[in-house]
């Protein structure tokens, strides 16, 4: 189900237009100024941003100019003030349309019902099976026949068959919602509400009136009920991404609601029931998490009955010539033009810290450089590429060596790793590896530790 952010200061104008949205199939939320606008953007990327021009801490062109442009989000323009449109002329491509206070309702729902196709064509019907033909091979919005890949295609086609809580793992750009998408899509649940929402971005002091909703008066500036995300998302299913960023007090919020199947919202005296399906992620260690007090130990075991680990890049860089090919394809668009093996080989010797998302972005890079030549060269991605460097990792095994690695390399690895483990503890790491403390100084100083 597609989600729009209503961004007005008009509470007449808002909860009537929130209405006719609701009735179009959209979930929605709103905000009063760019500073809650932001924050909410951020944490759920929504499908639709509907804006007023004038907002009493500045204007809505600077909110059009932040969204990202690869981003899927459409715009609406709500004014009314005509002069705005002129105003807004050299941002009309980021703009769908400008509809005049009072809002034309027909025309409002022809823009929802073009909104609600695109979003049911990027979901709802992606075949969510493996397909495999020639040298490509994809599950739904997943590009890769790599053997880490073909385990998390299975755990995924497992996961959407039942209905238990299923926490995500992996770096940042690994795909942790297009995966979210994946399980919701393969569940009894696909026909409801899919809501996502980044703990990170949200700020503390608003996380919890956002997940939980709060009633009129429940703290300065509460001047109506609003429903939170576990109440917007009823029947279908919550993505939290990044839940070791929630605060630990809405961290036992949450366990209650997971035992209990209920709410309260702030301000609130009244239990809601509720029926929702989480999916939870994490870029971090779980179990690293809770030893290092920023997820609750029976949170942890509430959200990973069924954990699913995504793979960074460099685990699974025979995917890499596919997902070139397939970035290049649905990039380069009508400049879309062949990579030589030089340029394939340089991408398969980079560590990807980014993973996927950081590939997109430098094949996007690459096709804008190479527009005026025949191929796609190593030249066009050298100069965005670090390619002496290579991201370290929660999800890496510092002691998964390969053959060929050097003792010295070995050694330095496993004191790393060990005085890692003791939190730079040097006696204790010195105890452990069975050497003099005066040893292991040494061997510090030797590795440049």
């Amino acid at each position: 189900m597609p989600h729009t952010l209503i961004v007005d200061d008009d509470d007449n104008f808002s909860p009537a237009l929130g209405k006719i949205v609701q009735k179009q199939g959209f979930t929605t939320d709103t905000a009063r100024t760019l500073k809650d606008a932001y924050p909410k953007i951020e944490a759920t990327n929504p499908d639709l941003i509907i804006l007023d021009m004038i907002l009493p801490d500045g204007d809505g062109l600077d909110l059009i100019e932040k969204i990202d442009r690869d981003s899927r989000t459409n715009i609406i323009v709500t004014t009314a003030h005509p002069s705005v449109d002129r105003a807004v002329a050299s941002l009309r491509a980021r703009v769908m349309d400008f509809l005049p206070k009072p809002v034309d309702t027909d025309r409002l729902k022809s823009l929802l019902q073009k909104i609600s196709e695109r979003a049911r064509d990027n979901y709802e019907d992606s075949t969510w099976q493996f397909q495999s033909e020639g040298n490509h091979a994809s599950f739904g919005f997943f590009v890769g026949n790599s053997k880490p890949m073909q385990k998390v295609y299975n755990l995924i086609e497992h996961a959407g068959k039942s209905d238990v809580n299923v926490l995500l793992c992996g770096e940042s750009g690994t795909g942790k919602e297009l995966a979210a998408h994946a399980v919701h899509h393969l569940s009894k649940r696909k026909d409801k509400p899919f809501l996502a929402v980044n703990c990170g971005a949200i700020p503390r002091d608003l996380i919890g009136s956002e997940l939980f909703g709060h009633e009129r008066g429940a703290f300065t500036g509460a001047n109506r009920q609003h429903q939170g995300y576990f109440e917007r998302a009823h029947t279908g299913t919550l993505f939290l991404d990044e839940i070791t960023e929630m605060p630990m007090d809405m961290q036992t919020n949450l366990l209650r609601i997971l035992e209990t199947k209920s709410l309260r919202r702030l301000g609130g005296s009244a239990d809601i029931k509720i029926d929702v399906r989480l999916i939870t992620a994490t870029n971090r260690h779980p179990e690293k998490a809770v030893q290092e007090g920023a997820l609750r130990k029976d949170l942890y075991y509430r959200l990973a009955i069924f954990p699913i680990m995504l793979p960074p890049l460099r685990k699974r860089k025979e995917d890499i010539e596919a997902l070139t090919k397939y970035f290049i394809h649905i990039l380069g668009q009508d400049t879309a033009k062949p990579m030589t093996e030089e340029a394939l080989q340089l991408l398969k010797e980079y560590n990807w810290p980014g993973n996927v998302r950081e590939l997109r972005n430098a094949v996007q890079r690459a096709c804008i450089m190479a527009i005026s030549d025949e191929v796609i060269d190593t030249h066009h991605f050298s100069e965005w590429l670090n390619i002496s460097k290579a991201g370290d990792s929660f999800f890496d095994d510092p002691l998964d060596m390969s053959i060929g690695t050097t003792i010295d390399d070995a050694e330095k690895r496993l004191i790393i790793a060990t005085l890692d483990s003791f939190k730079g503890n040097k006696p204790k790491t010195a105890e452990t590896l069975g050497i003099s403390l005066k040893t292991l100084y040494n061997k510090l100083k030797l590795y440049n530790l």
